[in-house]
């Protein structure tokens, strides 16, 4: 089993900057990717960015040179770093993490953001 819990979220103007984190616990040695996923009123979840054990990184066209995914493995902690936020990036944030050698991930509760015009 493993734990997700995000924190960072919150408010902020446009043009503003939000860092999220998402710390794991439980079966750390197990995790292979980690990513933050998010999901608008209305709207599917979608991929945000994600990162593996070894620092490689895929990112969606959306926030490409605005979002940066980083991962501290010591601190089992992965982090979402957010500039030049827009109105449209307003959504709850999930963090994910997917496990080696199986199709099992997990899922943390979500964490808010805002962004106000």
């Amino acid at each position: 089993q493993v734990q997700l819990v995000e924190s960072g979220g919150g408010l902020v103007q446009a043009g503003g900057s939000l860092r999220l984190s998402c710390a794991a616990s439980g079966s750390i040695s197990s995790i292979n990717t980690m990513g933050w996923f998010r999901q608008a009123p209305g709207k599917q979840r979608e991929l945000v960015a994600q990162i593996t054990p070894v620092g490689s990184t895929n990112y969606a066209d959306s926030v490409k040179g605005r979002f940066t995914i980083s991962r501290d493995n010591a601190k089992n902690t992965v982090y979402l770093q957010m500039n030049s936020l827009k109105p449209e990036d307003t959504a709850v944030y999930y963090c994910n993490a997917d496990i080696y050698a199986t199709v099992m991930e997990y899922w943390g509760k979500g964490t808010l953001v805002t962004v106000s015009s």
